[in-house]
């Protein structure tokens, strides 16, 4: 009796040893799939009783091709003359390589009436003949008046003109002079997005130019979007206030709010075909909220796996899947039940998918599996699995040509597929991992979201020479375009 006592308390122990092994991996997993995903270091709160500015720099004339210099410093004036420094982005302006807007300089600063800016300038040289010839600096700090207003909770956006022969006299003196304007109002059919986590603000830009147009601050950390070009609303949601935001897209700003569950950090979200209703992934409590777009309200919520990374809508808005990074599953959502109704297997670590032209082929990108799975979205059976190697990031399947972009993390690259033989035929080099793709359909242009270089590449898919760059806010997430496909 006591030999099989010390039997089972052995075997006991094994077992515990065991579980708790198993339960370990898992955490692991868990904390290298947290560690991979784009967040912010911290959290940073919502504007309050501060407003925000970021002022952007045009590209320098011809003219200036020759001068390189660089700021110290950056400081908006107020009524006063009281200076309050703001943040510079750049600090070496210049050469033949300034051919793009750049963003200056960013800051939140308390409401009022300010004067212009002041700027140090470090120092400053001429290429000549025979080298580089240093320019002497003005002993005054060079100031830029501009007035412009700051409101509580809004944001404006300042657009510098750098003027050559204003900065440089007689050849050898510096002293850097600007002038400034407020960029207008977008055309409709131009407008894109960018959610910036870092800086609590969307971005609207020009999809062509790549200029900024204006800057909308919101709740706290932004994440996914969705947009619905029939009323020009935008819907974003807040990961870091367990919210979701309604922003006009014409008047720039914020219209409505709807609360989430406390812990729900939604990390994406879709609109349904018919614009009424939003599915958010909410991957802080394993859920998928249904959402009326109408009042922010929430009419249902349901459980799904894991980590739910991103939603994915069929065309008809009958089905959406969810793919849920920590359990290795996708969730199938019947979407007018509002019910789960049958839950896939995966690769490890599920983080987005797409279907073909003909919506018979659901494509799945892995975090840490090094295959792409091709899955039957109605009998939901694999029908191929890709070898496209791990670290998968983003992926976008062009409806018009069914060719697979795919992002993985730590090339800067974006590989093109053949959807037939499924080999690489193609390479994008961005500059950096991009986290997001989509395309731009008027223009035929593949848009990439870089957060480690802060900013937008739009790339033409034919000659796939850079379109447009676009500076914004840190930590950018999501983008979204009108007519994009």
């Amino acid at each position: 009796m006591v030999h099989g006592m010390v039997l089972e308390s052995v075997d006991g122990a094994i077992r515990r040893r065991t579980l708790l092994t198993r339960m370990g991996v898992v955490f692991a997993v868990s904390l290298l799939l947290s560690a991979c995903q784009a967040k912010p270091s911290f959290l940073k709160p919502r504007l309050e009783e501060e407003g925000q500015f970021f002022v952007y720099l045009q590209p320098l004339p011809e003219e200036a091709d020759r001068l390189v210099f660089r700021l110290d410093g950056m400081s908006a004036v107020r009524e006063d003359g009281s200076p309050i420094p703001v943040s510079l982005h750049i600090n070496e302006i210049g050469g033949k390589g300034f051919r793009r807007e750049r963003l200056l300089a960013s800051g939140i600063l308390p409401p009022g009436q300010y004067s212009g800016f002041s700027f140090r300038a470090a120092g400053a040289t001429l290429k000549g003949e025979e080298g580089d010839i240093a320019l002497s600096m003005a002993e005054d700090i060079p100031k830029m008046s501009h007035p412009f207003l700051i409101s509580k909770r809004k944001a404006l956006v300042l657009s510098l003109k750098f003027r050559y022969r204003d900065s440089v006299s007689n050849g050898f003196r510096f002293a850097p002079s600007f002038s400034a304007e407020v960029p207008g109002k977008l055309a409709a059919g131009l407008i894109g997005l960018v959610s910036s986590r870092g800086t609590n603000t969307v971005t609207i830009f020009d999809k062509v130019s790549g200029r900024v147009a204006a800057v909308v601050p919101t709740g706290s950390s932004p994440s996914g979007m969705a947009m619905d070009p029939a009323s020009r609303r935008a819907y974003v949601a807040l990961s870091g206030e367990d919210a979701v935001e309604t922003i006009d897209i014409l008047g720039n700003a914020v219209i409505g709010r709807g609360p989430l569950a406390v812990g729900d950090n939604p990390e994406e979200l879709a609109l349904l075909p018919d614009g009424r209703t939003l599915l958010v992934a909410n991957a802080g409590s394993n859920t998928v909220s249904f959402v009326d777009a109408a009042s922010l309200v929430e009419t249902k919520r349901v459980q799904v796996g894991a980590g739910p990374q991103s939603v994915l809508v069929d065309r008809v808005g009958r089905r959406a899947y969810v793919f849920n990074a920590f359990s290795n599953t996708i969730s199938v959502l019947d979407v007018v039940a509002k019910a789960v109704v049958a839950t896939v297997a995966t690769e490890s670590g599920p983080v987005r998918g797409q279907f073909n032209r003909g919506g018979n082929r659901l494509y799945v990108l892995h975090r840490q599996s090094p295959y792409l799975v091709v899955l039957d979205p109605v009998t939901l059976s694999v029908v191929r699995r890709v070898h496209v190697g791990s670290g998968g990031a983003a992926l976008k399947v062009d409806p018009r040509t069914d060719l697979i972009y795919l992002a993985r993390q730590r090339t800067g690259e974006i590989a093109v597929y053949d959807p037939f033989s499924f080999l690489p035929i193609d390479l994008y080099r961005t500059g950096g991992d991009a986290a997001y793709l989509t395309i731009d359909g008027e223009g035929n242009n593949l848009c990439a979201v870089l957060p480690g270089e802060s900013g937008l590449r739009m790339v033409r898919l034919v000659g796939k020479v850079t379109a447009s760059e676009t500076d914004v806010g840190e930590g950018p997430f999501r983008v979204t375009l009108m007519g994009e496909r």
